[in-house]
């Protein structure tokens, strides 16, 4: 039943952020930072990405994806269609790994301490939407902000 709940949730908040960055009138305002704006939506962006095929892909859906996270935040210029298409590549890869999953394997203890001590998967699985949610927000008002 959560597994359900969760790859609607991902793909709801993932097809919101395909939709944030298709958005743009200007594609190279996805790159760009103001003032106190430090990350611009693109690298967000990337860093969703990344987060999502470490946490989920490498270690739920053994994907063998390899995170560089220092190039979340210092990559720019990638074409809006290359994001997107990151998106959709993401969207399919937790489809495809949740479904693998069974209830039981949701209350196992997530393969990797994140924090300070143990997890189970659901719990982290919850963690990490709330993480999209958060940035995804932040995308949306970079995008009413920046992109004039």
């Amino acid at each position: 039943m959560i597994i359900e709940s969760l790859k609607s949730l991902y793909n709801r908040d993932l097809n919101k952020l395909k939709t944030e960055i298709e958005a743009y009138q200007n594609e190279e305002n996805i790159w760009k930072t103001d003032k106190n704006i430090t990350n611009s939506a693109g690298n967000l962006c990337l860093h969703l990405v990344g987060n999502l095929n470490h946490f989920i892909g490498t270690h739920l859906g053994n994907t063998g994806y390899v995170r560089q996270r220092d190039l979340e935040f210092s990559l720019k210029n990638i074409p809006q269609a290359e994001l997107t298409a990151k998106i959709e590549a993401t969207a399919t890869m937790i489809d495809s790994t949740l479904s693998q999953l069974s209830e039981e394997d949701l209350k196992k203890e997530y393969p990797v301490v994140v924090f300070e001590s143990g997890m189970t998967t659901d719990y982290f699985l919850i963690h990490l939407i709330a993480h999209l949610d958060y940035h995804l927000g932040q995308i949306n008002y970079h995008r009413r902000l920046l992109d004039l």
